[in-house]
């Protein structure tokens, strides 16, 4: 088939969650079909760098549009729609795409997330018709700002982050619906997101195509140079650090876990590795026993060389990268419930699990003064992510969908 992808970051480098989904899928799919991407560009990106235009047909690009937070406010005033429909929205863009799906003429449109909609609906406005339009979640987006709301209005100095998180979930309800049910087809990236996207559009063919990792790229042998400085053990976190999200995960665990792994005599070294650090972690920084690397080459070294791998998340949908690559380089891992949403694993076995701060302090400790068990539970856990989640077994599932519409 003649695929166009359109993507909201530039497929490479892979420094987080959907660039990792969209290059490997990308890659995947370019081994059987004809390939075709339109992507916007982000500061510093370069089109010309890495292996994306070896896997092509052809590929047009725009930069992504300058939004201020003024335009964010306005916006939240006087237009019905979510943040994320208006995040990447550029006239310019628009037209360039216009002319690029007029000269691929695709079979397929695989719409890589929910900020690209908006570029759907405006060919389907124009009279544009790109062949079948197949949207693959990143997330269930409505039940991701459900789940910050609720989160956030446990806690009264986030009042009116879960304010803001409760309007854009009702225009989130909305507009996803509509998107659900304007497609010839859903994949959504776990079983709950599946679920929650199935019930917006109960009509439209969905296939849960999960993310994954290439496990070639992951040895847990591997030699990297050291990273870590200063005494252990050291806990590892990893992910984009201007996600909220990751941000109340890394300030959770920061300060409600920490202090409960002092008090059982674990002084403990926590690291936070991830691009552009939120505002909001600043007090971390003046803390002796937590760093802040902001952006890093390779996060592999990090976690290879951690002595527990900590998920703390206590908002958020889909299926976790980071969960993906720990387990894929047999790190011992403890998460929150929610951390490990969406991927079958079994606590004790794979991973280890707790939600309340008490309960995580105690299982970092548990991993830490059993070394040997920890040591076999993280290969028991690269086992069980190389069987099910390495990309050659997930790409074929969106390749189902594609056939699955194909009459």
């Amino acid at each position: 088939m003649r695929i166009l992808q359109l993507t909201p970051q530039f497929p490479w480098p892979t420094h987080q969650g959907t660039t990792l989904r969209n290059f490997n899928l990308l890659k995947a799919l370019a081994r059987r079909h004809e390939m075709h991407l339109f992507s916007m560009l982000a500061p510093g990106d370069d089109p010309a760098a890495g292996p994306v235009s070896g896997l092509v047909a052809s590929m047009a690009v725009a930069p992504q549009p300058a939004r201020t937070m003024g335009d964010r406010l306005r916006d939240l005033l006087l237009s019905p729609l979510p943040d994320m429909a208006r995040r990447l929205w550029s006239p310019a863009a628009f037209d360039e795409l216009a002319r690029f799906v007029q000269t691929v003429q695709p079979d397929i449109l695989l719409i890589e997330a929910i900020e690209m909609a908006p570029y759907f609906f405006a060919l389907r406005e124009a009279g544009i018709r790109p062949g079948r339009a197949i949207y693959d979640a990143h997330n269930a987006e409505t039940l991701l700002q459900q789940r910050a709301a609720r989160a956030d209005a446990r806690r009264p100095k986030r009042w009116p982050a879960a304010l803001y998180s409760a309007i854009q979930t009702a225009r989130l309800r909305r507009y996803e619906a509509r998107l659900c049910r304007s497609v010839a087809g859903v994949s959504a990236v776990s079983e709950p997101d599946a679920r929650f996207l199935h019930a917006l559009a109960p009509q439209t063919p969905l296939q849960v195509v999960t993310n994954g990792v290439d496990m070639a790229l992951y040895q847990p042998d591997a030699s990297f140079p050291p990273v870590f400085t200063g005494p252990g053990p050291h806990l590892v976190f990893t992910g984009k650090m201007d996600f909220r999200p990751n941000v109340d995960a890394a300030l959770w665990f920061a300060e409600e876990v920490m202090p409960l792994l002092r008090q059982r005599g674990v002084h403990a070294h926590f690291w936070v590795v991830g691009r552009n650090p939120h505002a909001r972690l600043k007090p971390l920084r003046s803390r002796e026993d937590v760093t802040i690397t902001g952006e890093v080459p390779d996060v592999r070294p990090y976690i290879v060389q951690a002595d527990v791998y900590v998920v703390p998340l206590l908002a958020g949908g889909g299926t976790r990268f980071k969960i993906l690559e720990s387990l894929a380089l047999a790190k011992p891992v403890v998460s929150t419930t929610l951390g490990a949403d969406g991927i079958p694993v079994v606590d004790g076995e794979h991973l280890a699990l707790a939600d309340a701060p008490d309960a995580f302090a105690r299982r970092v400790v548990e991993l830490l003064s059993h070394r040997e068990e920890a040591r076999a539970m993280g290969w028991r856990g690269r086992a069980f992510v190389a069987e099910r989640f390495d990309w050659s077994v997930i790409a074929p599932k969106l390749e189902a969908l594609f056939k699955l519409n194909a009459f």
